[in-house]
């Protein structure tokens, strides 16, 4: 692991007891700015002192690959613009933030999870890196995530095991392991994760954040590695659904190097992300039960994530939603295997991206595979290894494509017919697995009961909403699907749902520090 920046913190003054480091919003740091109780270096320091204490020591939860070697001195910067001009330098001025490290950093160490790149520096940005620093982000650290994002469990060639911080025994799901894992134990502010079929709401799920997949194109993925091209998108993970309206609105937007970004040119938003949150959303919002993709009552990983799954409905429905229970899409265990790419056209677009990395250790998927750079437990990454070179070449992949166009008109019929403004279902039927059932090969990636890759295959934003912890205190996630290009909506129905729930709970393992009391 890089992390030779928190070798020295020495003491961590916290200017203000008004300050509370422990799940603080962006909203509340900068008005502890504003008064003067806090600044950028100061609050690094603490959440370096945190991913000292929790990530790489005590319950070491293995969240964090690489501390960016710069931080203190970005820090400082932000402090001197605030100090001179009196002004942000933008939405998120001084706002520490994790970023998956399939997202490319300049300067700062980039690994995709794969040992292979564990030295690999690239020497440009992300766009959405640039977006995050434009707008007064602190790149904080780099986190943990399945080499090449190719699981739905938190193992990498590069770092090993992220523990999920709600119960060490316990996955924090993938691929984004390590931005769920680290913004649920409060080592940043908020955090970046990517999803192609559900790497940003599985793990959102188990560690019990909001974690919005949006439309593909929203968000620039220049400077991401890909999985599936037409399905991959960086997202927000937080802790509250301000937040993630807030990096929405700093995210999106055209960029001439990404094509899909044209997806901007058809979304609805009147103003800001940020204006679309209301207390009263469910008032009259309508939302349809997909039953039929709920777990097993009888089964006892999946009977407590059907009661929190009920209790959110019906706290919902005593918000004034008006919910269509059930709903029904047709031959939809068919359409979810029948469309589903990762098999037929991710060897194709790793390869690409490989092929344009300047300096890369190695070009190919094959190569990987063939000098095991990648960590045992990736079935789903072997299963690509030996998928074809050029998907075109295969008739299954281009009946694959035209399925996925007929999943989404499909699935678009459903809210039509019912007028539905989304649809609700678990995003995991069951509870998060114990890491020796991954670890056993109980548990495979193309297997694991995950209701993600509905939006994913069909085109649709999705958004992982918290529902509390069961019994056990194991997180639970409820997926709500939108139409396309409708993140307005689910960013509505959400924040109007937090007010009421009030969903989020605190790790045990990663208390307050001494110096945060």
């Amino acid at each position: 692991m890089h992390t030779e920046m928190i070798s020295s913190l020495g003491e961590i003054p916290m200017s203000s007891p008004s300050f509370e480091l422990l799940e603080t919003t962006i909203d509340q740091i900068h008005h502890a700015y504003e008064e003067g109780d806090l600044d950028s270096r100061e609050l690094v320091e603490s959440y370096l002192e945190r991913i000292e204490a929790y990530d790489q020591t005590g319950p070491e939860i293995q969240s964090i690959i690489t501390i960016n070697p710069d931080v203190r001195e970005r820090a400082e910067e932000l402090d001197q613009v605030l100090r001179e001009s009196g002004d942000f330098v933008g939405a998120l001025h001084g706002i520490p933030v994790v970023v998956k490290d399939q997202i490319k950093t300049k300067g700062i160490t980039t690994t995709f999870g794969s040992v292979a790149f564990e030295d690999y520096v690239p020497e440009q940005n992300a766009t959405l890196i640039e977006r995050l620093e434009d707008a007064g982000a602190i790149v904080l650290a780099k986190t943990n995530l399945p080499d090449w994002a190719t699981s739905w469990f938190a193992f990498s060639s590069v770092l090993g095991r992220t523990k999920n911080p709600y119960a060490l025994d316990r996955d924090p799901g993938g691929s984004s392991s390590g931005t769920g894992a680290a913004v649920a134990a409060n080592f940043a502010s908020v955090g970046i994760g990517e999803d192609t079929g559900g790497s940003i709401r599985l793990p959102a799920s188990f560690t019990n954040l909001f974690g919005f997949r949006v439309t593909p194109g929203l968000i620039s993925r220049t400077g991401l590695s890909p999985l599936v091209v037409s399905q991959d998108t960086a997202g927000p993970m937080t802790r509250t659904v301000k937040d993630t309206a807030i990096l929405l609105d700093v995210l999106a937007g055209y960029d001439s190097t990404d094509p899909y970004t044209v997806t901007n040119e058809l979304t609805h938003v009147d103003g800001t992300y940020v204006n679309q949150l209301t207390e009263d959303g469910l008032n009259g919002a309508r939302i349809g039960i997909l039953r039929d993709k709920f777990g097993d009552d009888s089964d006892p990983k999946a009977k407590p994530v059907n009661q929190l799954v009920e209790e959110t409905i019906e706290l919902m429905s005593d918000a004034g939603a008006e919910i269509v229970d059930p709903i029904q899409i047709d031959d939809i265990d068919h359409y979810v295997e029948e469309t589903s790419l990762y098999l037929v056209q991710s060897k194709r677009d790793i390869n690409e991206f490989l092929t344009n990395q300047a300096n890369a250790p190695v070009e190919s998927v094959d190569e990987i595979y063939e000098q095991e750079f990648y960590h045992e437990l990736l079935d789903l990454l072997e299963g690509i290894a030996e998928g074809p070179t050029d998907p075109e070449d295969e008739p299954d992949y281009w009946r694959k494509i035209v399925l996925q166009d007929t999943f989404q008109r499909i699935l678009l019929n459903t809210f039509a017919q019912h007028r539905l403004d989304a649809v609700l279902c678990p995003d995991v039927q069951v509870v998060p697995p114990k890491a020796d059932e991954v670890q056993s090969g109980a548990l495979d990636t193309l297997t694991f009961p995950t209701n993600t890759v509905i939006a994913s295959q069909a085109g649709c934003c999705a958004m992982s909403i918290p529902a509390g912890v069961t019994d056990e205190g194991l997180p639970v996630g409820v997926e709500l699907i939108g139409k396309p290009y409708d993140e307005a909506t689910l960013l509505k129905l959400a924040y109007a749902y937090e007010q009421i729930a009030n969903p989020r709970v605190i790790p045990d393992t990663t208390p307050a520090l001494e110096s945060e009391e």
